[in-house]
């Protein structure tokens, strides 16, 4: 399910945009849900909650505060979400790209065709992103995370640790075999031990007690896993087409 939100402050242009989201959803038969926002206010306070859209309309030229500076506080909370710029001036469009922007849309949005070929775009990427992402419940609400961006994952009594590329770290409650389960899947994930699950493509390197990865982090291994675990990495790199030098 696609999740979109459209924020300005002319009545007028939300009820257009509603209009074609409408005629869109039916046409195309696409599963999607819309909300529509007169404030950025009433937006941003939405957002500041925990709740989260996939697509992001937003008006640039609105009373008290533009669309681009409501850009710059919901990328504070979440930096995934799909931002379309709505606007009738083209003067801030490559300041638009400053808080990464998807699209930036002048008005009025004119015929159908070319609307439906935006939405099209952008509910192609976000259908990519979801095959291929895992949302969790922290402390700091919603967070969607890429599994490519994933380096490894361990538990802590009920906690679940997330540790990204990035160096950031994001908690979650739940189980390391439910999450392992939802892994499994994926390409690319190994649990070499009981409170760990990694992404193989972090791996530094392997010896007989601990896997070693990109960040340094020593995962340790089970007496007597060692050659089982390389021969599974062994395998991977050899489908991802990667060098292997024996």
């Amino acid at each position: 399910m696609i999740r979109i939100a459209v924020c300005d402050d002319d009545l007028s242009a939300l009820n257009e945009i509603a209009g074609l989201f409408d005629k869109y959803r039916l046409e195309r038969e696409q599963e999607m849900t819309y909300t529509t926002f007169h404030s950025p206010l009433e937006l941003l306070a939405e957002i500041e909650k925990g709740r989260r859209w996939d697509v992001l309309f937003l008006d640039i030229i609105m009373p008290g505060q533009n669309g681009i500076s409501v850009a710059k506080e919901i990328r504070q909370y979440d930096k995934n979400a799909k931002i379309i710029f709505l606007t009738s001036s083209a003067e801030f469009a490559v300041e638009s790209y400053m808080v990464g922007a998807f699209f930036y849309q002048l008005k009025p949005i004119g015929e159908e065709k070319s609307f439906y070929q935006l939405v099209d775009s952008v509910i192609s990427e976000c259908e990519k992103v979801q095959r291929h992402s895992l949302i969790l419940r922290c402390k700091s609400g919603i967070a969607r995370i890429d599994l490519k961006k994933l380096e490894y994952c361990e538990v802590m009594g009920h906690t679940l640790l997330f540790h990204l590329e990035n160096g950031k770290v994001l908690e979650s409650t739940g189980s390391m075999d439910e999450l392992y389960g939802k892994l499994a899947g994926y390409e690319g994930f190994l649990r070499p031990h009981r409170s760990f699950v990694i992404n193989m493509e972090y791996i530094q390197s392997i010896s007989y007690k601990s896997i070693t990865m990109d960040n340094h982090a020593e995962i340790p291994i089970p007496h007597g896993k060692c050659s089982e675990i390389k021969k599974k990495y062994l395998d991977y790199a050899f489908s991802r087409k990667q060098m292997v030098i024996s």
